[in-house]
């Protein structure tokens, strides 16, 4: 056992370092949230892509605010020597340490979830332990992805048939330049739409029907993002965007065949813009965040991932309840930031917004805060100063 002070590593939008208090306070705070108001139960619940964001939170969710049986699979990395696990590590051991302790079931499965091995050893860990199961939530956000016949497809952040120039902020400088997006090859937006699209999600809901897996009333739900105008052209209308309308047409399929063959059915929730390791990652969009942080929090509407995942789960998948849907059959958590109110001002802000008034029309000091809490830095009520033990038990 290895004890250290660990530090931040950060670099931008990658932070290779991660502390295992600050993410167990972490899921300790998402926890309280969860169960604070406790909805209808549910049975046996697996989450794909369950060791951060709205893929932990939902795990949190389901567990603590539905008493389900939840087994959890992600591809994470533990401690080696007195280098730290992964945040997705130490946060899914801070929820099945809190799981044994309130005598909740949490199994966690660690190795890539695009492949048959894994789906093979979840559907043996389901057999053995938990039985056939009520909600599928498929929550995974990979760079890459290796199908079942081993070719590996490569995802990309481009836009679709003419470059686009906006407004992006530097996350080590603090500076508000301009940002040119290049547009994507036909190749690009192929193996964008393999690693994010739909593809995977049916895999696993044949490979779960195929073992006589899912309960009746089977439910599944996958996790998408629309977003304003303003990220359009990288987000919606780009190489994401494609992969997520291959998603939608994906839920809207196997929402038809699980009503028809399990009484359940299959969708996909539009999710509101949030500070996640994933997202970060994309231009553009952490300066949109910044700004949509202030304004919603002035108007007292903003939700962290695990108030979305508790409204998403009360509202629209307890059971009891029919979700409510748009025109192409999503749900929509992502109302209260697409207010019209809440846009105009997003707007209004962007248009004047430089590197000299940042911090008066955005969130952003804030925005950094809560990537750094991702890892489990800057949360409050950690002492930093003091070694901690890096090497943490899942379960």
């Amino acid at each position: 056992m290895t004890s250290v002070v660990v530090n931040p590593r950060i670099r931008g939008f990658i932070c290779t370092s991660a502390h295992p208090e600050g993410c167990a306070r972490n899921v300790a705070t998402q926890i309280a949230v969860a169960a604070a108001k406790p909805g209808p139960a549910l049975g046996n619940v697996l989450v794909v892509g369950s060791s951060a964001g709205y893929g932990l939170s939902s795990l949190i969710t389901a567990v603590w605010g539905h008493g389900a049986k939840a087994l959890a699979v992600s591809f994470e990395r533990p401690a080696q020597g007195e280098r730290t696990a992964s945040a997705g590590w130490y946060n899914l051991a801070a929820v099945t340490a809190n799981a044994k302790a309130t005598g909740k079931q949490v199994e966690t499965l660690i190795g890539d979830a695009f492949s048959a091995a894994i789906k093979e050893q979840a559907i043996a860990a389901l057999k053995a332990r938990f039985g056939k199961i009520d909600l599928l939530v498929y929550s995974l956000a990979a760079p890459k992805r290796t199908d079942h016949a081993g070719v590996v497809h490569s995802s990309c952040l481009k836009t679709i048939g003419e470059p686009h120039t906006s407004k992006t902020v530097d996350l080590d400088t603090d500076v508000i330049k301009e940002i040119t997006l290049t547009p994507s090859t036909e190749a690009e937006i192929a193996g964008t739409v393999k690693v994010m699209g739909g593809e995977d999600w049916q895999l696993w809901i044949d490979a779960l029907s195929a073992a006589d897996l899912l309960a009746p009333g089977f439910r599944t739900v996958a996790y998408s993002y629309i977003g304003p105008k303003l990220t359009a052209a990288m987000y919606r209308s780009g190489t994401i965007g494609r992969a997520k309308d291959h998603l939608e047409a994906t839920g809207r399929s196997l929402n038809a065949s699980l009503a028809k063959n399990h009484g359940g059915g299959a969708w996909v929730s539009v999710n509101k813009a949030l500070v996640t390791q994933a997202s970060s990652a994309i231009p553009v969009v952490p300066l949109y965040t910044a700004i949509l942080y202030q304004v919603m929090r002035a108007k007292g509407t903003h939700e962290g991932t695990i108030e979305q995942m508790v409204r998403l789960f009360r509202d629209h998948l307890a059971p009891g309840r029919t979700p409510l849907t748009d025109a192409q059959g999503r749900i929509r958590v992502d109302d209260l930031e697409m207010a019209e109110d809440v846009q105009a001002e997003v707007h209004r802000r962007w248009a004047v917004i430089d590197t000299g008034n940042l911090s008066q029309f955005s969130d952003f000091v804030g925005f950094k805060k809560e990537f750094r809490n991702l890892f489990g830095f800057e949360v409050d009520g950690v002492d930093y100063g003091l070694p901690v033990e890096v090497e943490r038990a899942l379960g």
